[in-house]
């Protein structure tokens, strides 16, 4: 009887499932470097029929397997575990785009698409898919949907669950559920595609979607703005909504630590004012007409915020090439909190009323029981999306920090809870909150999602020890 790295070469190939240890290891450990595993195989399908034959011979196995797209998580959910056991499946050769429906505005692409790739092809049609991530050149569609991805334009777009009008899924067993309806309405009973997106590949593995796609905007005007606190930061929003309406596309908080960050370890990065302040709101306007006139618009916006004590000062680009300056003051943070060293990171929301409440409560917190922490607050401030990562500047002081996550995660998740706020924004649970949440979901709400996984993946075979806790 073959075995099944035997069935799976038969299936993919030999060239398309790795075996040695050098050829896995980019698979076997998440981009942090926090989570690492080891697996038997990875296996790279190049089809939806390839894909449905390795997950059913992996299913009649009882192997389990862990899809894989552009490994940039934060959250460990796409780390095979330590077992040994999985098969690692990477979608990077599912990676075509199927067709574009201009009239109907929407893309039909493959999982393994990258999301500057989908960005692409919409744009040579004059056509806008609007998720921005920092990692979109290697972040992978299959992943932004499985995570249901954020990012800088939520605000005007909303997250990939509004970007998303149908999917292909290769179930746990190998069948293949077609459900790419390029449809705004369709009330034929349960919207099945919810159940995948945000599911992190615990009930089935995405293998296609249709999304939607908009305008491409033509006018754009970016600027970088200095606020006295958070609270004047969401009074701002508020102000620049009235002012320009759904012009707004993005609207960024920097915290000065953030910003710090950057600027020492990014080479390209430059100060955008000539006088630091406490927090930067980093916001944007586009609009699909040239002449619009987005630049006065903003000015005069700022200007009425400015006579308010909303904004203290101001720079507003004046060419692309500025404009991307400042975007890489936002996007490097991450980056720039790689190379400073280990943080304790949080992925959170909260409603944007309340962002400062958050912020004002939880530092005082922390600073009372840590001396010396460093706050880095940053995120989607107009959807309610903060990454709050806190860590000591001193590496040997960070050290002892560091082994107090637990503790510190409970400080900020439970400030979090109070204000009616979710542990979990936009990088998902993975390994990382896999049991934290349960702290924070009802049993009611837990056993609903034990029953959806039960009843789709009655074997635990699909990216087990990632999002659900099945015990009850």
């Amino acid at each position: 009887m073959a075995s099944l790295i035997e069935l799976l070469q038969g299936i993919v190939g030999a060239p398309n499932v790795l075996t040695a240890a050098g050829d896995m290891a980019p698979s076997l450990a998440d981009w942090r470097g926090r989570y690492h595993g080891t697996a038997q195989a990875v296996v790279r399908p190049a089809t939806t029929a390839e894909l449905a034959a390795v997950v059913a011979a992996c299913a009649h196995a009882g192997v389990p397997m862990v899809p894989q797209g552009g490994n940039t998580g934060l959250c460990g959910g796409a780390t095979p575990l330590a077992d040994g056991r999985a098969v690692v499946i990477g979608m990077g050769r599912m990676n075509r785009v199927r067709a574009l429906d201009v009239d109907n505005g929407t893309i039909c692409v493959e999982a393994g698409c990258t999301l500057a790739s989908v960005q692409a092809a919409a744009a040579a049609e004059d056509l806008l898919f609007p998720l921005s991530l920092a990692s979109e050149g290697s972040c992978q569609i299959g992943g932004n949907l499985s995570t249901n991805a954020g990012g800088v334009q939520v605000l005007r777009y909303g997250n990939m669950r509004e970007l998303v009008l149908g999917l292909e899924v290769v179930l746990p067993d190998g069948r293949i559920w077609d459900g790419l309806r390029g449809l705004r309405k369709d009330n034929t009973g349960y919207d099945l595609k919810h159940l995948f997106v945000g599911a992190e590949g615990t009930l089935g593995i995405i293998t296609a979607a249709v999304l939607k796609l908009f305008p491409l905007p033509r006018a754009r005007a970016t600027a970088w703005v200095g606020v006295p606190d958070p609270r004047a930061a969401v009074h701002l929003l508020r102000l620049m909504r009235d002012a320009c309406g759904e012009r707004v596309s993005a609207f960024e908080i920097v915290g000065r630590s953030a910003l710090e960050l950057v600027l020492a370890h990014i080479p390209r990065a430059r100060a955008p004012l000539a006088r630091g302040h406490d927090w930067g709101v980093l916001l944007e306007l586009t609009d699909p007409q040239l002449d619009s006139g987005l630049a006065t618009k903003l000015e005069q916006a700022l200007a009425v915020a400015m006579a308010r004590g909303l904004v203290l000062d101001a720079v507003l680009a004046t060419s692309e090439a500025q404009a991307a300056e400042l975007w890489v003051l936002r996007e490097q943070i991450s980056e720039a909190q790689r190379l400073e060293g280990v943080s304790i990171k949080h992925d959170i929301s909260v409603p944007v009323s309340r962002i400062p409440e958050f912020l004002e409560r939880t530092k005082a917190v922390l600073e009372a029981r840590y001396a010396g922490v460093r706050i880095v607050a940053f995120g989607h401030i107009g959807d309610g999306n903060l990454h709050y990562n806190l860590s000591q500047p001193l590496v040997e002081a960070n050290a002892a920090f560091i082994a107090r996550t637990a503790e510190i995660n409970r400080i900020v998740h439970d400030e979090v809870a109070a204000l009616g706020g979710s542990i979990s924004a936009e990088h998902g649970l993975g390994q990382l909150k896999r049991d934290e949440i349960l702290r924070y979901k009802s049993e009611v709400e837990l056993d609903m999602m034990r029953a959806v996984k039960r009843a789709l993946d009655p074997l635990g075979l699909m990216n087990p020890g990632k999002v659900l806790s099945l015990r009850a």
